[in-house]
């Protein structure tokens, strides 16, 4: 039988397994010149953590989530027990609600404390159709904010995800930034309630889906692809009409914040992300290179309650995501290459397999200080040594050989240049290094 990867996965090889760390290393870099520290958290949850956090009637809650079964919960089931909520876990679907549960949990933000400011990168899965751009096991780096509460904070997170993008290559003229505020518990059920009316008004017009959020959540219905549902929305109420004058003057001042910093932005009053726990300020930042009709290459927001139903105790907060996948097809499709800086090698060519050893020798002095090195195991001619050091795109070769070894002395040939240089095999490593 032959094995392959799961539908909706995918293996990173060598250039995307690098262009992979390279994100994570770049991420890494523009968020620790914000004060963020690196998180890591569990890849399976208790399922009611998600479903508590991204809402009951999320496309994710209600069917994406993969769920998670030990061995012994699986037993336990077959035999007819209830099992207990810290046996029912499904994998992350997204990255928030682990990063505020460790948050909570471990008291990173004691009282009067500064906020946690936190990032991460990693897997998360979702059981989704795949297509372009989109995988069930799909990589992510995302930021969240813990106890900050002056409007600042949303437009400086705004701020921060645009660096990345820039610092990941991707020209400002490429990007369009949207951004809309979604009220809070003051003023958004009344926008809602709106929304729902309307929808309700014109449900002969709207898909299934559609129709089947007019009660449970009619704000996702302004992210529906249909395009049929899309012109329907767009004559729907409009949230800027609806906000409170807190609400407003917080929106306002995120916006003067982004008009000082120079960061061009649209406000788009459709815009609502996919999870329940948002209020406030949202965002989204959009391309058209690489992804079809799937435009959007990262996006986040504010949101007050999360903390309170995860801990019971409510604390602001505001973050955002990034997806490596999407990325990747928009750096291709604009010829822009994510890889790691190259370290230049030496590959220690064999004239005589007899004298391996003494290759191996030398090849581990060059480790020893730091130099990177290579050398043949499987017997190869030298002819062919030259050309897997030359696929390989080593910076010198040096061939070793009887008369090598009887001189103390070797070869190493530029592979670029094709110079030849005779180096000591006594001082291998210090003539290597000044050459490198």
């Amino acid at each position: 039988m032959r094995y392959k990867a799961p539908k909706g996965t995918q293996d990173l090889i060598f250039d995307r397994a690098g262009a992979w760390l390279e994100f994570v290393a770049r991420a890494n870099e523009v968020f620790s010149a914000y004060g963020y520290e690196p998180i890591q958290t569990p890849i399976f949850e208790s399922t009611e953590l998600f479903t508590r956090s991204v809402g009951e009637t999320s496309d994710v809650a209600s069917k994406e989530l993969f769920s998670v079964r030990s061995m012994g919960a699986m037993q336990a089931m077959r035999e007819g027990a209830t099992l207990k909520g810290d046996q029912v876990l499904s994998l992350r679907p997204e990255g928030t609600a682990g990063v505020v549960r460790a948050i909570a949990e471990h008291v990173l933000v004691p009282q009067g404390a500064a906020p946690a400011k936190l990032w991460y990168a990693g897997p998360m899965f979702r059981a989704e159709r795949p297509q372009k751009g989109r995988y069930r096991e799909f990589r992510q780096v995302g930021v969240e904010c813990l106890g900050a509460t002056e409007p600042i904070a949303d437009a400086e997170m705004i701020i921060m995800c645009m660096r990345f993008f820039a610092a990941l290559g991707i020209p400002a003229e490429q990007m369009t930034l949207l951004i809309n505020s979604m009220g809070d518990e003051s003023c958004r059920p009344a926008y809602t309630q709106a929304v729902r009316d309307y929808e309700a008004e014109h449900a002969d017009e709207l898909c299934d889906e559609c129709k089947r959020r007019i009660d449970a959540n009619p704000l996702r219905s302004f992210d529906c692809k249909n395009e049929t549902c899309k012109r329907v929305m767009d004559d729907a109420p409009r949230f800027s009409d609806y906000l409170c004058e807190s609400c407003s003057d917080r929106f306002e001042q995120v916006k003067s914040c982004l008009d000082a910093a120079g960061i061009p932005y649209v406000e788009d009053s459709r815009l609502v992300r996919g999870f329940d726990y948002y209020t406030g300020t949202v965002f989204e930042v959009q391309v058209t290179a690489g992804l079809g009709t799937q435009t959007a290459i990262g996006g986040g927001g504010h949101y007050d309650k999360l903390m309170g139903e995860i801990s019971g105790k409510d604390l602001p907060g505001l973050g955002f995501a990034v997806g490596f996948e999407r990325i990747l097809l928009v750096l291709e499709e604009l010829g822009i290459e994510l890889a790691p800086e190259s370290r230049p090698f030496v590959y220690v060519a064999l004239a005589d397999a007899a004298l391996a050893e003494d290759a191996f020798a030398i090849v581990q002095a060059l480790r020893d200080a730091g130099i990177a090195a290579q050398m043949d195991m499987q017997g190869r001619s030298l002819k062919s040594q030259f050309k897997v050091a030359g696929k390989t795109r080593a910076a010198y070769v040096l061939v070793i050989g009887p008369d090598e070894l009887a001189s103390g002395t070797c070869t190493a040939r530029n592979m670029n240049t094709h110079e030849e240089t005779p180096v000591s095999l006594d001082t291998i490593a210090e003539d290597m290094a000044r050459l490198l």
